[in-house]
């Protein structure tokens, strides 16, 4: 992953920041809507996430999709 989408990813997407899950392509998926605070970022411009359903998924970057809420 280039260093483009890692810094862009981390702009977004702070740690800290509460995100909303709207896609996320695995086969065991936290369901749509699911509400999460972001606690990180890997090499791969992945956003990591602490699911409040407990699931700690992370979130692919180009694959998956999220949206910031306040």
């Amino acid at each position: 992953m280039d260093v483009c989408a890692k810094a862009r990813v981390q702009q977004l997407f702070p740690v800290g920041c509460r995100v909303k899950l709207l896609e996320m392509d695995d086969p065991f998926p936290p369901p749509i809507g699911t509400l999460g605070t972001v606690y990180g970022h890997d090499d791969l411009a992945s956003v990591l996430v602490h699911w409040d359903n407990g699931s700690g998924l992370s979130v692919v970057y180009g694959v998956d999709r999220i949206v910031k809420v306040d």
